[in-house]
């Protein structure tokens, strides 16, 4: 059974809970899925710094830099022509900066909340819908999305889920066999090379010479921190997983390619923020819309969103004990 409940304090937290496993959103911090615990295990990349109030132009290394944020309409910092002249969007785009509204459903108190959030940079409107359920031992977790242009002209826009789920030693990464390179969107230190190589998977060649198995979690002090891409994905190649002995649980994500045909994997063992402090230890698997972290990059995968038109997609997450 699933239950969804309200927490008054100045974080404003929603628990949805099923079972054993819960999930805490944040509306006013850009409706953050702050937490998912299985028991007393947390599954998410915690807090580097305190949750605060964020600005329009601050990093992403500034902020807490944890659990799962929406990255819309970029990733990356970047300038993007528009009708009303040049949009610059901040790191990692809006949504994750500004309070996010609810929006009744019928699902209401049934383990699902729904949250709409606007973009300022460009006139974009996401709203998600999260509901959370036991199934077969385990528990899915189901997330609808839904894009619209409230301006008059069309809007260029990407999308990524920026869920960062805890990594520890031996943990693994499992992709579709099919998949044997990715696009490297960036190294820390250039281990891998530069943006635009294309890096082997699992294996994969070191800049300095060796091979490194990037399916496989590192320790924390490791001083890893990769970004990279793939795709376009095909029909069967709709899945990754976070295979987590050290946890007892596997977490499976599911997503449409025809709706969002590109994979992130986000793969940090201590290799970032790059300033002093605490590290992120993390895989974020990230469903996407472009295998580019900014919107100014174009080529085929580029899309615009016509006035008062909408896009629909969805993904899940499936976590089961190992």
């Amino acid at each position: 059974m699933s239950s969804v409940g309200q927490q008054t304090d100045e974080k404003e937290n929603v628990i949805i809970s099923a079972g054993d496993c819960s999930l805490t959103v944040l509306p006013r911090f850009g409706g953050k899925i702050a937490s998912i615990k299985v028991g007393e295990r947390e599954l998410l990349q915690q807090p580097l710094a305190p949750i605060a109030p964020r600005t329009r132009t601050m990093g992403f290394d500034e902020s807490d830099a944890s659990g799962w944020d929406e990255c819309l309409p970029s990733v990356a910092a970047c300038g993007v022509e528009f009708a009303s002249g040049q949009a610059q969007i901040p790191d990692h785009g809006d949504l994750w900066r500004v309070g996010w509204q609810p929006i009744e459903t019928k699902d209401e108190g049934r383990g699902a909340i729904s949250l709409r959030g606007k973009c300022f940079s460009l006139p974009l409107e996401l709203e998600r819908t999260i509901a959370l359920q036991e199934a077969a031992g385990g528990w899915r977790l189901s997330l609808a999305y839904r894009l619209a242009n409230l301006g008059s002209a069309p809007a260029p826009w990407s999308w990524a889920a920026h869920a960062l789920f805890l990594a520890e030693a031996g943990d693994r990464i499992v992709l579709p066999e099919t998949i044997s390179t990715l696009r490297l969107e960036g190294s820390g230190g250039g281990l891998l090379g530069k943006n635009g190589d294309v890096v082997s998977w699992p294996l994969a060649k070191l800049a300095s010479g060796g091979e490194t198995d990037l399916s496989l979690a590192l320790p924390p002090d490791s001083g890893v921190g990769d970004k990279l891409f793939a795709g376009p994905l095909g029909a069967k190649e709709n899945w990754c997983e976070l295979v987590r002995p050290s946890a007892g649980v596997k977490i499976r994500v599911g997503f449409d390619p025809s709706a969002t045909p590109y994979l992130g994997l986000w793969i940090c063992y201590g290799g970032w923020p790059e300033k002093d402090g605490l590290k992120q230890t993390c895989v974020a698997l990230e469903p996407s819309t472009a295998p580019v972290d900014s919107l100014a990059e174009t080529g085929p995968w580029s899309r615009q969103l016509a006035p008062g038109k909408q896009f629909n997609w969805a993904m899940q997450v499936e976590i089961d004990p190992l």
